[in-house]
């Protein structure tokens, strides 16, 4: 009788920071290979909802390119209330992300999905992040780091940004970019050795 069991792992993500967490609990993937969708949120679609369809899409469309193979994949949504912020793209996206987060209480949204088990599965994980009020110097000098431009919310904890956080309450990797524990489960539930 042939084995089932998945043969591989593929993380369907070209971010360096998931890929680097993943090395952090010993997990090398086979293959890295990003999966390319429309991220536009829909009309009326939470941040919750957004997260959780855009990490499913990616994983089911690098699984039918990958079938036998686990496929992981993840995404990250910045929200203030209802208000999804942007994967900030310019430093004036950065700007605006950083005012608005300034002094408040915002949350990480960050949504796993892994195909290649007997179905897929899925996770999200919400984590709430509390900034300092930001003075227009901090706002320059992070603007000149560079940091900001190509995250979500316009800002990367690991960096510069993680000065700027007062409180976290839920997961600081899942704010990185992929939560660690629910990652290893869901690996795990899906049949993937995890050592």
């Amino acid at each position: 009788m042939p084995d089932k069991r998945p043969q591989g792992l593929v993380l369907a993500s070209a971010s360096p920071r998931r890929l680097d967490l993943l090395r952090q609990v010993g997990i090398i993937p086979d293959a890295v290979l990003g999966a390319e969708i429309d991220e536009t949120p829909k009309p009326k679609e939470t941040p919750r909802l957004l997260a959780l369809r855009l990490a499913r899409e990616k994983a089911a469309k690098v699984a039918q390119e990958r079938p036998g193979e686990v496929v992981l994949a993840a995404d990250t949504v910045v929200a203030l209330g209802r208000r999804v912020l942007p994967k900030a793209e310019t430093d004036a996206e950065v700007r605006a992300c950083l005012e608005l987060l300034s002094g408040r209480a915002h949350k990480v949204l960050t949504a796993v999905a892994v195909c290649g088990g007997e179905r897929p599965i899925s996770r999200l994980v919400e984590t709430r992040v509390t900034f300092k009020r930001l003075t227009p110097g901090e706002i320059a000098g992070y603007l000149e780091s560079g940091e900001g431009v190509g995250k979500a919310g316009g800002y990367a904890i690991q960096g510069r940004a993680g000065a700027f956080v007062t409180e976290l309450q839920g997961s600081y990797s899942g704010v990185v970019g992929l939560p660690l524990y629910e990652t290893v489960n869901l690996l795990t539930g899906a049949g993937l050795k995890v050592r």
